[in-house]
């Protein structure tokens, strides 16, 4: 049965060159990823994310590469994130393209991509998400905190940012 496909019969060299043909894009696709979302800073030299990290509390970076695919899938769930969330001076989006801006993606010991960082009144400092439990993917600080979330995670994403988009008290966000 070496060769033949689930029904039994042998596969057609356009479902194998399909195969190929997707694989080898998914792989290979250099082109930039597009930014759907105007409240996504792209950051192009650590002055600007320094500029960024001075003017609002909360700061939420995706640390990402053209090439890679998990980046690809995961960006246009990020856009819809600053989208809905974003608000100035509390809670700002940025992308950090770490082929470009390598000076900043050391600065944080950036070695996967995607990595989602959040930063706090300038400071490495991510939000205590309920329910949320270290994992592969989420790295927790020893006060439970979301260090890092590495790999396109949208869901432990998603938690971290709605922990910060929250009103507080005095119904502010």
């Amino acid at each position: 049965m070496d060769g033949l496909n689930e029904t039994g019969s042998s596969p057609t060299p356009n479902s194998r060159c399909a195969v190929a043909q997707s694989s080898k894009v998914l792989f290979t696709d250099r082109s930039p990823i597009p930014e759907s979302s105007e409240k996504v800073y792209k950051i192009k030299e650590a002055a600007e994310l320094d500029t960024l990290l001075a003017s609002t509390q909360h700061l939420v970076v995706d640390f990402y590469a053209d090439w890679c695919p998990p980046c690809r899938a995961i960006a246009p769930h990020f856009s819809k994130l600053a989208d809905q969330h974003a608000l100035a001076g509390h809670l700002a989006f940025a992308k950090v393209n770490v082929d470009h801006v390598q000076k900043v993606a050391g600065r944080y010991g950036v070695t996967s991509m995607p990595t989602f960082m959040f930063f706090e009144k300038g400071v490495p400092n991510g939000p205590a998400v309920d329910g949320v439990q270290g994992r592969q993917s989420v790295l927790l600080t020893g006060d439970g905190r979301i260090d890092k979330i590495r790999g396109a995670d949208p869901v432990a994403l998603q938690a971290a940012v709605q922990a910060w988009a929250k009103p507080t008290d005095g119904g502010d966000r």
